[in-house]
């Protein structure tokens, strides 16, 4: 039998992953704080990663595979510290974020990351990334793969971005709904269940080395037609330009009073990166209509008007709306 440790298990990505696992007919342990359940099929091993005894128990025995998802650097250090001996295949899911430049199209995986941060800067979410592959890279080599996914979405999505779109068309039916200026601006998403899957099928076959786990470059106009489709709905479209919804304090991207998956100008390397080794290894592209549809029955299920973490709230956006026609 497969013995796999997950780092985690009991969050969003990392407990797909130990479900796939599972599923595998794979002895799966979780390592995780406690606060969650673990997958059903899996056992939890309670553990603060911030505790240095934190991989005491799991670090007695040895690993087919060790998944971790961290984004700190000192925890990823630690882990790979405490099992990097015990482990004979390593996959560190990271990010596309590791990148230093958004500006060219079609970059792959040979593209620069970032550089360390200074003496007296902080380690942005990026650059946190790149230290933990690092560590895991320098210790492993070949012995681990480093998953650098771009923009994860579907249903239970903590994020509340990708959803956003769709739920929004849904709660306002057939009134307007606010929409950045779209020419130039496109999106690339990966289903949270295809990341999953491949994940889990990478470390089966204990493949080694980097790759984008992304999805095909979308046009922003195919993504709110879609989500306008699947959600039903028949209101205009209202678009604002950058610089007002810059003065009128509506962020890009991701975070409250934003506007989920709007990026600014002059970043088409950020939704465009090549998914060529992800596609070669097999990699799983559901259709992005399929995606939408299971991330609007969650969004109805979790409450189209409930405070979010993403996006505006619709009270605000049609102030918004108002301010912008009048």
């Amino acid at each position: 039998m497969t013995d796999v440790l997950v780092l985690g298990g009991t969050g969003w990505l990392s407990g797909r992953i130990a479900e796939r696992w599972a599923d595998a007919a794979a002895s799966v342990s979780c390592l995780a704080r406690g606060g969650r359940e673990a997958p059903y099929g899996t056992t939890l091993v309670v553990g603060d990663r911030n505790d240095p005894g934190a991989y005491d128990e799991v670090a007695r025995r040895d690993w087919d595979e060790v998944v971790d998802i961290s984004s700190n650097p000192v925890h990823v250090a630690a882990a790979v510290d405490a099992l990097a001996r015990r482990a004979k295949h390593w996959t560190y899911i990271s990010t596309v974020s590791v990148y230093a430049s958004n500006d060219e199209p079609g970059a792959d995986e040979s593209a620069d990351l970032l550089a360390p941060a200074g003496a007296d800067e902080e380690d942005d979410y990026g650059r946190a990334k790149v230290r933990a592959e690092a560590s895991v890279r320098a210790a492993l080599g070949h012995r681990a793969a480093v998953v650098r996914p771009g923009l994860i979405v579907g249903p239970g999505d903590p994020t509340d971005r990708f959803g956003y779109w769709v739920g929004r068309f849904a709660l306002a039916g057939g009134e307007e709904v606010l929409v950045p200026a779209t020419t130039g601006r496109g999106a690339q998403v990966i289903d949270v269940d295809d990341l999953a899957d491949f994940v889990q099928a990478i470390g089966r076959e204990r493949w080694t080395g980097v790759v984008n786990a992304v999805g095909d470059p979308v046009d922003l106009d195919r993504v709110f037609a879609d989500a306008r489709e699947a959600a039903a709905h028949t209101g205009a479209l209202v678009p604002a330009a950058d610089a007002w919804l810059e003065e009128h304090e509506v962020a890009y991207w991701m975070g409250p009073r934003s506007l989920p998956l709007w990026l600014p100008a002059g970043m088409p390397g950020f939704w465009t990166r090549s998914n060529a080794a992800y596609r070669l290894l097999g990699g799983r592209l559901r259709p992005l209509r399929d995606t939408l549809e299971r991330t609007l029955a969650d969004e109805r299920e979790r409450g189209l008007e409930r405070e979010r973490r993403a996006g505006l709230s619709r009270p605000d956006e049609l102030a918004l709306l108002h301010e912008l026609q009048a």
